[in-house]
């Protein structure tokens, strides 16, 4: 695997998949001018293994690899990250292989030998064609399933607007069973969500609060610029929670919208000024949750009614039957104004979707 260093400024992660090193070491080099990150592979498995755990902005593979085709990838990745930008390449291209590419899903074709004009210009358009499409958002927990409970039905809505959406998940959940069970778990329930999904390994029940917790917060939030985080709330007795709101504070100081979610663990200091209406999403959330079944069999607080009937509690703040509510961190939007973006703080009612309640 060779990484370029990225420049500062709107970078990109870009994963290539080419099992030919000179065509994979001409590609890095053109990439590298414009100040992308370049992630190189030569066997697609690796890049789905790199997918489960590193943010992408874009996959770039070859048509004809060992052990699979850039079409079964694309597919396979696709799992871990439905909305995730795919171009593929090829030196063997005919007109109903570029075809077949883009109605399954790809989202440009390029044909060998690869000029790096072109090259660059086809990856960044496809990159400014899906920043301008959706928002990116960040959802932080401390352990597998912490997410889909606080969150799991507005990011259901997310990805429904057509928002990237990816879960960090800090830990592996250890202390709650096998290891190999919550990652499984973990990644089907982000699958079920439409979501991408990041597993850290922190130690579960000794999450800190600085140092390798914010590091890892951070590489995930440089990788991604979101536009909205979704984090534990400081209102919490589980320590972790606590741990991973005072990291995600320090870590995603300059991202503009930051709200807290609640946890079953949450304490009556909770104070919820957001609520999400998510009668529409309700049912998929508790899919994601089922999918916890190590957990679910022991674990009270993951019960459909009662999941169901603390949806319903909050839903009666906005003219919804169900509801998730957000503390907010912090709020702002982007405006353009002359052509200028410029940001400024707004009251939430004017955010298209959300509701916020009147105290």
């Amino acid at each position: 695997m060779t990484t370029y260093t990225a420049a500062p400024n709107d970078s990109a992660t870009i994963i290539i998949v080419e099992d030919d090193p000179d065509a994979a070491r001409f590609v890095q080099r053109a990439l590298d001018r414009p100040g992308f990150e370049v992630v190189s592979f030569s066997r697609p498995d690796e890049a789905l293994e790199a997918l489960k755990r590193l943010p992408c902005s874009l996959l770039l593979s070859d048509v004809r690899l060992p052990g699979m085709t850039g079409l079964d990838l694309l597919q396979r990745a696709r799992r871990y990250d439905p909305q995730l930008p795919v171009v593929l390449m090829t030196a063997f291209a005919t007109l109903e292989d570029a075809t077949f590419a883009l109605r399954n899903g790809a989202d440009d074709y390029l044909l060998k030998p690869l000029n790096a004009k072109v090259l660059i210009d086809t990856v960044s358009k496809v990159l400014a064609k899906c920043r301008a499409a959706r928002d990116r958002v960040l959802a932080i927990g401390a352990h597998p399933d912490d997410v889909e409970i606080g969150v799991g039905a507005t990011l259901i809505d997310h990805v429904d607007r057509g928002d990237h959406v990816t879960i960090l998940t800090l830990s592996r959940g250890e202390s709650g069973g096998a290891v190999s069970d919550r990652i499984e778990e973990a990644e089907r329930a982000a699958e079920l969500l439409g979501a991408a999904l990041i597993l850290g390994d922190l130690p579960d029940t000794r999450i800190w609060t600085n140092g390798p917790t914010v590091d890892l917060i951070e590489d995930v939030v440089r990788g991604l610029a979101p536009m909205i985080v979704y984090t534990h709330s400081l209102h919490d007795v589980h320590q972790d929670h606590r741990a991973v709101h005072q990291a995600s504070l320090v870590a995603c100081r300059a991202m503009p919208q930051v709200f807290s979610y609640q946890s079953p663990s949450a304490t009556v200091d909770f104070a919820p000024r957001r609520f999400v209406p998510v009668d529409a999403t309700i049912d998929r959330k508790l899919a994601a949750i089922a999918a916890y079944r190590s957990q679910t069999t022991k674990c009270s607080y993951l019960a459909d009614d009662l999941l169901r009937a603390t949806a319903r509690y909050w839903g009666r703040f906005v003219e919804s039957n169900h509801a998730e509510p957000l503390e907010i961190v912090r709020q702002q939007v982007l405006t353009r104004s002359n052509s200028e973006s410029t940001q400024r703080t707004i009251d939430l009612r004017e955010v298209d979707g959300y509701v916020l309640s009147s105290s």
